[in-house]
């Protein structure tokens, strides 16, 4: 029987060839920042780390947050092997391997095994399938790290074998808190170096680094070593060894699916300022701008509607100036779209209207044409009752006349109401003009329509909000 405490990389082991960033993990649970609100005193979590009888957990968030280093602390805290996988370069034969030294090593000593699993999310359902027995049975403590969203991207079954837990990102005093520790700390950081940065610098690498930790560790510990001892670290400096600023759109609450989200319910709420900032976040980050050419013109449909019929149009156009002038000027008639379609008039009400006549459709799929609506000569239909005159609308005055479009057994029902904004105000006119010669009702709950012949005023009247 092999004593050996770990299998593969540890996560505790810090060599002078590794990292800044991982020489730097804290060893305690007081020594990490930024996550006190799962760490701190009385906090599920925290309290079951120090108390050394945590189960198995998903850890989820953005990059450099502490998912690795809760693992470690997981470990250490619970007196636990710490096994670590890789979703993207171990498999099954892997997890068989150390599964199969887990239940040796519980069998030997009563000694138990935590997996860490980082990027669970790319292990395929069958793959993650493999750890259901062994969590189950205990064999090993699961601890999986993901930067995605666990409801999306971990099998449902493993899911209820653990909790979850949301780490956020680092707010900028907890870098800086990081950074400084780093210069100082001489038995796992530079301190020996001497090395010196202002607020000032420190400040700027940590808002520089969007919440992510290593991204900052790792630039200074790039300046530091281009650098003699004692040497003063600048904003210069580290800004050469930043590169280019990464854009976050890639991990929870600022990927593709929230940006296009927070898109859509600025133009849905009539912000052309917030509008433009998603889709310029969008396209900076590479998005393509026909991704959000095809959610303004869902827009147009689903919170404008009839209120502004033009606006559809507008897309349309867009998209056509897009696909002719590429993405470097064709941004420009996207971004155009999306001002209309933010300050145009809102209605859902076509919206509604087409969900309730599904609906109805739905319900009473097998409802007769009305007989004079049927296409058929009167006199080629076998069934009496089915010979029925249509009145062809033209032939009365105002191109009207009454008679039923519905089955009977629907007549009277209706599913667009007309809002009170933009070319609606027109259509609602329109509407009460029929009804008031026996057309379909008209009922526009918190609405007055005057009962006018709609030829008398331009629908175009330039009244819209």
């Amino acid at each position: 029987m092999s004593t050996r405490r770990s299998e593969g990389p540890s996560l505790f082991a810090s060599p002078d060839a590794e990292p800044l960033a991982a020489r730097m993990r804290p060893e305690t649970l007081e020594d990490v920042v930024g996550q006190q609100h799962l760490l701190g005193p009385g906090r599920p979590l925290g309290d079951a780390i120090r108390r050394g009888t945590i189960g198995s957990v998903i850890l989820t968030g953005p990059a450099g947050t502490g998912k690795t280093t809760i693992a470690s602390l997981i470990g250490r805290y619970t007196k636990q092997v710490v096994v670590s996988l890789n979703a993207v370069t171990d498999g099954i034969p892997r997890l068989r391997a150390i599964v199969d030294e887990a239940a040796e090593r519980r069998d030997f000593d009563g000694t138990r095994t935590l997996v860490v699993v980082d990027e669970i999310h790319r292990w395929a359902r069958t793959q993650q399938d493999a750890l259901l027995p062994h969590v189950e049975r205990g064999v090993i403590t699961l601890c999986g790290a993901t930067t995605e969203v666990p409801a999306f991207a971990v099998v449902g079954a493993l899911l209820s074998r653990c909790r979850v837990y949301a780490l956020r990102p680092l707010a900028v005093a907890d870098i800086v808190t990081l950074i400084t520790r780093a210069l100082s700390d001489e038995r796992r950081g530079l301190g020996r170096r001497g090395l010196v940065a202002d607020a000032d610098t420190v400040t700027w690498l940590a808002e520089q680094c969007d919440g992510d930790a290593r991204r900052a560790l790792g630039a200074l510990e790039a300046v530091a070593l281009t650098l003699p001892d004692g040497d003063t670290i600048t904003v210069d400096a580290l800004s050469g060894a930043l590169g280019v600023r990464v854009v976050s759109y890639d991990r929870q609450d600022v990927d593709s699916h929230a940006v296009l989200s927070a898109f859509h319910k600025s133009c849905r709420g009539s912000d052309p300022h917030a509008a433009l900032y998603w889709l310029a976040r969008a396209l900076q980050a590479g998005e393509d701008p026909q991704v959000f050419l095809r959610r303004l013109a869902a827009i147009a449909t689903e919170d404008i509607g009839l209120a502004d019929p033009d606006a559809l149009g507008v897309v349309m156009h867009a998209w056509e100036a897009f696909r002719r002038l590429g993405p470097a000027e064709g941004e420009r008639a996207v971004a155009q779209a999306a001002v209309y379609c933010a300050t145009a008039p809102k209605s859902n009400r076509l919206y509604l209207a087409w969900a309730a006549a599904r609906a109805a459709a739905e319900a009473t799929p097998s409802l007769a044409v009305p007989a004079h609506l049927l296409n058929l000569d009167n006199s080629q239909r076998p069934d009496p009752s089915r010979r029925a005159n249509y009145a062809y609308p033209h032939d009365f005055p105002g191109a009207f006349v009454a008679q039923a479009y519905q089955p009977a057994e629907l007549q009277g029902s209706t599913y667009y109401q007309p809002g009170p904004f933009g070319e609606e105000r027109q259509i609602a006119k329109r509407l009460a003009w029929w009804a008031e010669r026996g057309g379909p009702p008209l009922e526009t709950p918190g609405t007055t329509t005057a009962a006018v012949n709609p030829d008398s005023s331009s629908s175009h009247s330039g009244d819209s909000l």
